[in-house]
């Protein structure tokens, strides 16, 4: 592909069965991640650890921590150390399948090409974005009472969040789109 790509590393031809690789690793270490975090849905966080990355002030963030009770901050904490392994799967498994459905449209649509391409970057992106965020709630966790912290969190989690949306319905809708077009052209050959 003539556009540059943070793939580069993995052989083209082994692109397609690395992919899938990466993918069941993502959803296998996200179910660990939902099956730890579940002690973590209180009232004041709904959506436990998502609830804890969007606090966006110090006083919400402890009223949280406070909610979990005395176990919590242990779930929490293994939760976001568990993430840092997370971070660099869904990044990864996201970048390579925008890799993967751009280059199937190499010949049709440079704009879904180069869509591609920017949003493969963009993962990488939401992997830092991610870790920066993590740091920063990790550190709310051990009783900094910074009020950069939290801030920072939802800062870094709110275009994590849509990068990876992002990622995730290029991936969908442009494997869809590709596999609707094989079928077509297959059928097309055979008649």
């Amino acid at each position: 592909m003539k556009y540059p790509h943070p793939f580069r590393w993995i052989e083209k031809s082994a692109q397609k069965y690395v992919l899938p690789v990466l993918a069941v690793l993502a959803v296998g270490v996200m179910v660990c991640l939902y099956i730890i975090g579940m002690p973590l849905q209180t009232q004041a966080a709904p959506l436990g650890i998502v609830s804890f990355e969007f606090a966006g002030s110090l006083e919400n963030a402890q009223q949280m921590i406070g909610s979990w009770g005395k176990d919590g901050p242990l779930y929490a904490g293994l939760n976001m150390g568990l993430d840092y392994l997370y971070l660099v799967l869904y990044s990864c498994a996201l970048g390579l399948g925008c890799v993967l459905v751009a280059r199937g449209f190499l010949n049709r649509c440079k704009f879904i090409v180069i869509l591609g391409i920017i949003l493969s970057w963009a993962q990488i992106c939401a992997a830092l974005l991610d870790s920066v965020e993590n740091l920063a709630l990790i550190r709310v966790l051990l009783g900094s009472d910074s009020e950069l912290w939290p801030p920072l969190a939802f800062y870094c989690a709110v275009p994590k969040f849509v990068f990876v949306t992002m990622g995730a319905l290029y991936c969908l809708i442009g494997g869809i789109a590709y596999g609707i077009i094989k079928v077509c052209k297959t059928t097309e050959a055979a008649s």
